[in-house]
């Protein structure tokens, strides 16, 4: 029934910007998160961002923070992730998941680590120099 359907992505020159949307359905928003995460070639799969819609709460790791914004549309049950300035190492696969939390914690803790159940297909974003 949760479900998270990615929008977004592609191919962008280094200093470009990009927009990813993660519309979801089959929960409530208001009672959890949305994170973003993202695998690049080669590395293990780390938090970027995230957003608590019960008090709007956001975090990001530090290599996106002041470049990326995270945002939601309640209405229509969507988080976005705006990533402006963009570099040829933010290039991976960019992921959206259901989360039970939002804090430093939640993105800074392995993903392996985790249980996230629900996850959106995953776009990629290829970054060039």
């Amino acid at each position: 029934e949760v479900q998270l359907v990615q929008s977004g992505g592609g191919l962008v020159k280094a200093g470009g910007s990009l927009r990813l949307s993660c519309a979801a359905s089959g929960f409530t928003f208001d009672d959890l998160a949305i994170g973003w995460f993202r695998q690049a070639p080669g590395k293990e799969r780390e938090g970027v961002s995230c957003i608590s819609s019960s008090d709007g709460n956001t975090y990001y790791t530090d290599s996106v923070k002041g470049r990326f914004t995270i945002s939601s549309d309640n209405a229509k049950n969507t988080v976005y992730l705006q990533m402006n300035s963009l570099k040829p190492e933010d290039t991976a696969v960019y992921y959206c998941a259901l989360d039970w939390e939002c804090s430093v914690s939640s993105l800074t803790t392995a993903t392996s680590d985790r249980y996230l159940e629900h996850w959106g297909q995953g776009t990629l974003v290829t970054v060039s120099s």
